[in-house]
């Protein structure tokens, strides 16, 4: 009983000086803006915010006039990546990819998109552990993708890098990175790298929307503002950290937004179409290469898998999936572009079959290549010289 009454003690103790404190922060918040004859929301609109010029030049021209060409390579990509995934989750179900597996299917438009409008081995790239699409994306063999999956010598990290930490420096490729947030200031550093030796390239550093709410992210953030530096922060939104949805780990949902404090443009972007995703990136990257600084991009997308492959994704509905497949898939998209320009069904079932025997190809290659040797331990420990 007197337990009871103790805490209704604190709980109504609790309940005053809060309610004190509205009344206080009420009363202090009209005082001001009476003083300075402003509304709340004018007060509110004063804010400092990040210029919404590359935000409005987007609204104003969304899609990327591709020709028939680049729209056919565009979903020619997207395509690869999904069977490509599609074939490594059936290896991974066989026991032949060990550790753990990220899949990007539904993903796909965001990495075609951006890494569509960089320059090839002159610009940078690092992203988190969903990184194979991102490989694809950069025109990476296949088969030596697949291979690093199953830990083989002819992998593009001789089979130590696996799904989360494959890397190809001769390609600019930096990861492949476990650690929730880790590539982001890595990226900070690797734009620091171009900005020092003025060599005009930049860095795309990619993380998720869990990795947002992370602090080193924010540092990163500063750091990019204040030396300038050369590097488009993109946040690929999927809706969920994990199993957690954003609205219930996040504050600021709009993640475009986050960049404010430390002026730096935000763009809010539909990541389900290749050719809305190609025109945002233009603009960044106009921007960036004209030594503007940095830029955060939100793409909004979606995962049609779970976290990884051990994530049965209970958190979320059949029907909400089924969805965004039915009304947003981004192949889908394309495709139906494409007829529309005239494009033949027969060339998209070409296409198709041509990426299945690729995906069979790689697999093939993946369990017919030897392991390492127990001596490839001890290389890439250290670095001689710079």
């Amino acid at each position: 009983m007197v337990g009871s009454l103790q805490n209704s003690y604190v709980v109504v103790c609790w309940g005053l000086s809060w309610s004190y404190r509205q009344s206080a922060t009420s009363a202090f918040r009209g005082s001001v803006l009476a003083r300075t004859g402003k509304t709340q929301n004018a007060a509110e609109a004063a804010a400092p915010t990040a210029d919404n010029a590359l935000q409005a030049a987007y609204e104003a021209n969304r899609r990327y006039e591709a020709t028939n060409e680049e729209l056919l390579h565009f979903y020619e990509q997207m395509v690869l990546i999904r069977r490509f995934e599609e074939r490594a989750g059936q290896l991974y179900g066989l026991g032949l990819i060990g550790g753990f597996c990220h899949l990007y299917i539904g993903q796909e438009a965001v990495a075609v998109g951006i890494q569509s409008a960089l320059q090839e081995g002159h610009d940078s790239v690092i992203t988190g552990y969903r990184d194979h699409g991102h490989m694809l994306a950069y025109g990476i063999d296949p088969k030596v993708i697949m291979a690093e999956l199953t830990g083989r010598e002819a992998g593009i990290s001789r089979g130590k890098g696996g799904s989360m930490h494959m890397f190809s420096t001769s390609h600019k490729f930096y990861g492949g990175h476990g650690i929730v947030g880790a590539q982001v200031s890595l990226g900070a550093g690797l734009a620091f790298a171009h900005k020092y030796n003025e060599d005009g390239g930049l860095c795309v550093a990619y993380f998720g929307d869990g990795a947002a709410n992370q602090g080193q992210v924010y540092e990163s953030f500063n750091m990019a503002a204040l030396w300038n530096l050369p590097i488009i922060f993109v946040v690929e939104n999927n809706q969920y950290a994990m199993g957690t949805a954003v609205k219930r780990s996040s504050a600021e949902t709009h993640f475009h937004r986050r960049g404010a404090a430390f002026r730096i443009p935000g763009m809010d972007v539909n990541g389900m179409d290749v050719l809305e995703v190609r025109a945002a990136a233009n603009l960044a990257v106009e921007h960036v290469r004209a030594g503007n600084g940095p830029v955060l991009m939100e793409l909004n997308t979606y995962r049609y898998r779970g976290h990884s492959m051990s994530d049965p994704a209970k958190y979320r509905s059949r029907d909400e999936v089924n969805e965004v497949r039915d009304n947003r898939d981004p192949i889908e998209h394309a495709k139906a572009d494409l007829l529309a320009r005239g494009v033949s069904e027969e060339t998209l079932k070409d296409i198709e079959k041509r990426i299945r025997a690729i995906c069979t190809e790689a697999a093939d290659f993946a369990e017919n290549s030897p392991e390492p040797a127990m001596g490839e331990l001890y290389t890439d420990v250290l670095v001689e010289s710079y």
